[in-house]
């Protein structure tokens, strides 16, 4: 009996030994499978949040790419510079090849010349003529120049100097019958006599009658503008020019 108990002891023991290592094995592999997926989760975690930051970047750089497109092309929209013709103003010098004229009761603006663009001259930048880039530096740097600008995106095609009394310039004086035809903002001639031409300036304080032709009529004469006169003169017209230093005093259309 004693010897059936100890074989049934024996057998209990090597029975619970066999559940205990299977047991053991059983929890080693469920915590090597539990580290093997935290492992893989945080694998997955950090490619999503890479992923993440490299859409960022590449948005944030499309973004820059974008604005730096739109600037680009602004600015060339503003480089295209302002068009127009500037009448009665002062021209200054800002560089070489770069200037500044400001008419009263507008914004001062800055224009280009070119190897193209035709200087005329009343005295100051140079004699009554054609003047060089040069001679409107020269000039320009001393002071101020009275002068009409036309611009064309940004550039000047001419500089139109206008003679005043106040500038020294030494001009015609005397009164002529023929016909007045236009040059430039502000520059005429009139055909004298043997049709030789006088070139002449018109100033704010000239006068200029007409009578059908610039304004009004033969039945109403009027005072016209400057501008009717400009007008009238790229067309043809005849008128009685009285001039006093170079510069028109009267303009009267024949009638």
């Amino acid at each position: 009996m004693n010897r059936h108990l100890r074989k049934a002891v024996v057998v209990t023991a090597a029975i619970s030994a066999g559940l205990l290592m299977t047991a053991c094995q059983s929890n080693s592999t469920g915590s090597g499978t539990s580290s093997t997926g935290q492992h893989q989760s945080t694998s997955k975690t950090s490619s999503k949040t890479s992923s993440k930051t490299s859409g960022t970047a590449k948005k944030s750089t499309t973004s820059q790419k974008t604005s730096s497109g739109t600037t680009a092309q602004n600015a060339s929209k503003s480089g295209q510079g302002v068009t127009g013709t500037f009448t009665g103003g002062t021209v200054s010098y800002l560089a070489p090849g770069k200037y500044i004229v400001s008419v009263p009761g507008k914004t001062d603006q800055a224009f280009f010349v070119a190897d193209d663009t035709r200087v005329n001259g009343a005295g100051t930048i140079c004699g009554s003529g054609q003047c060089t880039l040069d001679q409107l530096e020269t000039a320009t740097k001393k002071a101020a120049v009275t002068a009409d600008v036309t611009l064309k995106k940004g550039v000047a095609t001419l500089v139109s100097e206008r003679a005043s009394t106040g500038s020294g310039a030494k001009g015609v004086n005397g009164t002529w019958l023929g016909q007045v035809s236009y040059l430039a903002p502000g520059k005429f001639t009139v055909s004298g006599p043997k049709g030789a031409e006088q070139a002449f300036f018109v100033a704010d304080d000239t006068v200029i009658k007409g009578y059908g032709t610039i304004c009004g009529s033969s039945a109403s004469p009027a005072t016209c503008t400057l501008d009717q006169l400009e007008t009238a003169a790229k067309k043809g017209l005849d008128a009685t020019v009285v001039l006093a230093n170079g510069i028109a005093t009267s303009v009267t259309e024949d009638h």
